[in-house]
């Protein structure tokens, strides 16, 4: 009789987020824990692969989801805390949200995008010194090279109109003075900008209609 072959189960949420290398040890990290995350892969190599990627990639709206399958929550899943759910029927899902905060014009400033379906944070960025704006456009662009770099397609929504235009127009801007101060957020503008200059693509930027909807659920609930 041959033996069965090795499994490795990534948990990306649940009690203690890992890689295991059986159910069972799988099973006591997400059983009963409502926003668990986890899928089995065949090989150790796999498995580190997605536990070190962002867990709303490997997602798999058309498979029926069981013990060993990504569980797929529902919109908006019961564990989810944003203020603005849940989401109005016209706000896709299967979408990111960003988001940016200052303390200050220009001050510590930081962004970040959030995967709807879930409420998971998919990326992360600062405090750097600079202003709102900036953010809000970096947020964009991150999110853009984020979904092209992992061939997913998938709608992005920003509260921010200048930034929007900012991305559409390909240039950031700012009025951000050039110091040693700002240094490496300009040369991340730079990226961001040659990034733009140099990629094409058909993502949908969409408005997110705060006075409608409430605060974007990237927002970081400062105001």
């Amino acid at each position: 009789m041959s033996k069965a072959k090795p499994k490795f189960y990534v948990v990306w949420k649940g009690v203690n987020p890992g890689i295991y290398t059986s159910w069972t040890e799988c099973k006591q990290q997400v059983h009963g824990y409502d926003s668990a995350l986890y899928k089995s892969f065949s090989t150790k190599e796999e498995a580190e692969e997605a536990y070190n990627s962002p867990a709303y990639s490997y997602f798999s709206p058309k498979k029926k989801s069981n013990r060993n399958e990504m569980v797929q929550p529902s919109n908006p899943p019961a564990y989810r805390t944003d203020t603005v759910l849940p989401l109005p029927s016209e706000v896709l899902s299967d979408a990111l949200a960003v988001d940016a905060a200052c303390s200050g014009n220009p001050g510590p400033m930081e962004y970040r995008g959030v995967y709807l379906r879930t409420g998971q944070e998919i990326f992360h960025l600062g405090p750097l010194y600079g202003t709102n704006n900036i953010g809000e456009f970096l947020a964009i662009v991150h999110a853009l090279a984020l979904l092209k770099q992992r061939g997913l397609k998938m709608t992005i929504y920003s509260d921010s109109r200048n930034a929007i235009g900012w991305v559409q127009k390909k240039k950031c801007k700012t009025k951000l003075e050039h110091t040693s101060r700002t240094e490496e957020l300009h040369q991340l503008i730079a990226r961001a900008e040659k990034w733009l200059a140099e990629n094409e693509y058909d993502t949908p930027i969409v408005k997110w209609e705060t006075s409608r909807w409430g605060e974007v659920p990237a927002d970081f609930g400062r105001k």
